[in-house]
């Protein structure tokens, strides 16, 4: 099963816990040689030692994706390490679920600067070199939220998700002749994302949680998409827990 995988370089932001750990572990399993990067270095540590114990190859990275130049280090430092870039997963994000009524604007601002600014500083660092090589693929995190708006609360997210979901179409529609762009859209996952909500919202949200799908099933999806033949590019993969109406 590392048809398509096994051999490539693969970028994974958020990769210290639950998705992007998952991913990272997974796609290693596969053949892959894994960066993982994340702001707690601790956490990557510790995924990376389970990663060497079942055999496989990774290093971490600390990142913090709202500053482009990190970005833009990380992934040069990336290149030196493994000789090369093949797939970048742009997975940190945040969730703080909270009526705008109660204008948390700092929250809005965490929101634009990780789940969009971050995306696409990974973006610029990656698609020069990409487009160079003529071959990439870029992978997005963006949510059923970015396909229906999570309202009421999610509206701020919702739209950071939709535009992550449209950045990627364009991007797809641009330079698709010589790079791969994916979005994965999921429903309920189990992670930390959850936890990001506090005040008002917080019952609501935990509750919302409580059927929600492994990290190791979006891990997957991820896998599929890059496994696939050079000339097959899966654009879009939505994906929820059967229950989940949202």
């Amino acid at each position: 099963m590392s048809e398509g995988i096994e051999g490539k370089i693969v970028l994974i932001t958020g990769g210290s816990t639950g998705l992007g750990a998952e991913t990272a572990k997974l796609l290693a399993a596969r053949g892959a040689h894994v960066a993982v990067a994340a702001r707690r270095k601790d956490r990557l540590n510790e995924v990376v030692a389970q990663i060497e114990q079942a055999g496989g190859m990774a290093r971490a990275y600390t990142l913090d994706v709202t500053d482009k130049a990190q970005v833009e280090a990380v992934v040069d430092a990336v290149v030196t390490d493994f000789g090369r870039l093949d797939v970048l997963v742009n997975n940190a994000g945040l969730m703080p679920i909270r009526p705008m009524s109660e204008v948390n604007t700092g929250e809005w601002d965490q929101m634009i600067d990780v789940n969009l600014k971050g995306v696409l500083y990974g973006i610029a660092s990656v698609l020069p070199r990409f487009l160079a090589q003529e071959s990439g693929h870029i992978i997005n995190l963006s949510s059923v939220a970015g396909i229906k708006v999570f309202a009421p609360g999610g509206t701020v997210y919702s739209g950071t998700k939709f535009a992550v979901s449209a950045i990627s179409e364009g991007l797809r529609q641009e330079v698709g002749a010589k790079v791969r762009v994916t979005s994965i859209e999921p429903g309920a996952v189990d992670s930390e994302l959850k936890h990001g909500t506090s005040g008002t919202a917080t019952e609501t949200v935990l509750d919302f949680y409580k059927e929600a799908i492994p990290a190791s099933s979006v891990a997957r999806a991820i896998a599929f998409a890059i496994e696939q033949p050079a000339d097959v590019d899966i654009n879009a993969i939505v994906l929820r827990p059967t229950s989940q109406q949202f």
